[in-house]
């Protein structure tokens, strides 16, 4: 896994440079995962809970948000 300062929780602007959606698009995607994950509209969502709905594997989305 990759060491370092990283950041625990995941934002529009990352999920819009991993998958390649618009901002918007992005921003409605986080969204679906809250909803899903019957979370309240101020929190956040974690980049384990990103990888675990969307599937993709966490060493790749690591390496999309830091590089």
């Amino acid at each position: 896994m990759i060491a370092g300062n990283i950041r625990a929780c995941i934002y529009p602007k990352d999920v819009q440079r991993i998958t390649g959606k618009t901002y918007r698009q992005a921003r409605l995607y986080l969204n679906k995962i809250k909803d899903n994950l019957n979370k309240e509209p101020h929190q956040l969502i974690s980049i384990e809970e990103f990888c675990s709905y969307s599937g993709l594997q966490l060493e790749h989305v690591l390496r999309c948000i830091i590089g």
